[in-house]
């Protein structure tokens, strides 16, 4: 009876099995007693597709009946596709601490605007616009004798490729339940991503496909993390929350230093490089980001003594990114920076894990992330630089913010990204030395 009640105990979760961590706390450890050097080779190929619809705030006409005082126009469908494979090693320096080195070779990361079926050449706001970027009407457009000017043509298509931002990471095990079987499995590790990639910019046209643009935001991230996780019978519940921090590194771009937008983007061009406009507050300012998801990893079947597992991998997934000026959604269709809300991303992720033996494991797995609505174009006016309470709009005002185009950064004019959702599938494999 006893001896039935421990294997019950176990299949409920109630005791301990044969400790091996869950995949986001494996960690490499050298110097061991019966282990003195590991490594792990990593290969993995992750595709990326995202899809919003894209609408516009627009101010109702004098006279309406509708109560209030702006509608959201639709006008776009965005799709962006990122594929690449990512090559990644692993290895203890000491006990329970690893150094990693990531290189991603990024083969497509390729956007199209559509219209949507709402949407005609007639009636889009996009084609038939009458303003400069410093807010001045076309002459004759209004009059309908002279030709609105589009802010962008529809359909269009980008494409871009390389060598992405190299990651290295250092991660520490305060604890291994394989060596403790009454403590979890417990890492603390610091990821740092370097500008490495060659500078994107987004006033270059980028529709041939036979010559892909840059990708690189030449910006430094440092992202602090930590995860636990505890093997309790056939399932191994884990957690992991993480906060990453960009810093802007040499070469940037900046709005300012733009060359081929057509139309002029810049509602106050004049002003770059002058008073508070140096280049560094015209350019990119990334977002913030921080990260949390819970999961569980279960284990239908192991076989320890032939290092044989297949486990399902379930997991949910929250992230919030911060507000600021980087490149967006309609950041290579308008030729610039653009500054975006903050906004959550929340979904799941479910995966499968197979060892066929010690030395290889496969994992495949696809992941749905849902972003919540947020503006993709709300640049700040200016500055009050004068100290009199507000900034002044007056046309050559030096409180401007250059990179302000009131086309589409005026409340009543900006764009928003609505029903966005995002998919990855992942296929990697270990290599284990």
């Amino acid at each position: 009876m006893q001896r039935l009640r421990a294997v019950l105990a176990a299949v409920t979760l109630g005791a301990p099995l044969a400790a091996s961590a869950a995949d986001i706390t494996r960690i490499a450890s050298s110097f061991e007693d019966d282990d003195p050097f590991d490594l792990f080779i990593d290969v993995g190929f992750e595709r990326t597709q995202t899809r919003a619809k894209i609408i516009r705030e627009q101010l109702i006409p004098a006279g309406s009946s509708d109560a209030s005082s702006r509608i959201d126009a639709t006008e776009l469908w965005y799709k962006g596709v990122d594929a690449r494979l990512n090559l990644e090693l692993s290895f203890g320096l000491y006990r329970d601490l690893e150094f990693s080195f990531t290189l991603p070779l990024v083969f497509q990361q390729n956007e199209r605007w559509d219209r949507t079926s709402d949407a005609t050449p007639e009636n889009s706001t996009i084609t038939n616009n009458c303003l400069n970027a410093n807010g001045s009407v076309i002459p004759g457009c209004l009059e309908g004798t002279t030709e609105p000017v589009p802010l962008f043509g529809i359909p269009q298509e980008s494409f871009r490729g390389g060598l992405g931002n190299m990651r290295f990471g250092l991660a520490y095990a305060f604890f291994k339940q394989e060596k403790d079987a009454t403590k979890p499995t417990w890492i603390v590790g610091l990821d740092y991503e370097a500008p490495t990639a060659k500078q994107r910019d987004p006033s270059v046209n980028t529709t041939n496909p036979d010559e892909r643009g840059n990708i690189g935001d030449r910006v430094h991230k440092y992202q602090l993390y930590t995860s636990f996780s505890r093997r309790m019978g056939v399932a191994e519940p884990y957690f992991k929350a993480s906060y990453t921090i960009p810093v802007r590194g040499p070469g940037i771009y900046s709005n300012c230093d733009q060359r081929n937008a057509d139309p002029p983007n810049l509602g106050a061009p004049e002003n770059c490089g002058t008073g508070p406009w140096t280049r560094k507050e015209t350019g990119i300012h990334a977002p913030t980001q921080a990260g949390m998801l819970f999961g569980v990893e279960l284990v239908p079947f192991e076989k320890p003594q032939k290092s044989q597992k297949f486990a399902l991998d379930v997991r949910t997934i929250g992230n919030y990114v911060g507000r600021g000026r980087y490149y967006n959604e309609l950041s290579q269709a308008l030729g610039k920076l653009l500054t975006s809300e903050d906004y959550f991303q929340v979904g799941g992720m479910l995966g499968v894990n197979a060892s066929a033996a010690e030395s290889f494991t496969i994992r495949a797995s696809g992941t749905f992330l849902y972003n919540t609505d947020h503006t993709l174009t709300a640049e700040e006016l200016g500055q009050d630089l004068d100290g009199s309470g507000s900034v002044d709009a007056e046309p050559g005002s030096p409180e401007l913010n250059p990179t302000f185009d009131w086309r589409y950064d005026l409340v009543s004019r900006r764009f928003r990204a609505v029903e966005s959702t995002s998919f990855r599938f992942d296929l990697s494999a270990t290599f284990s030395f």
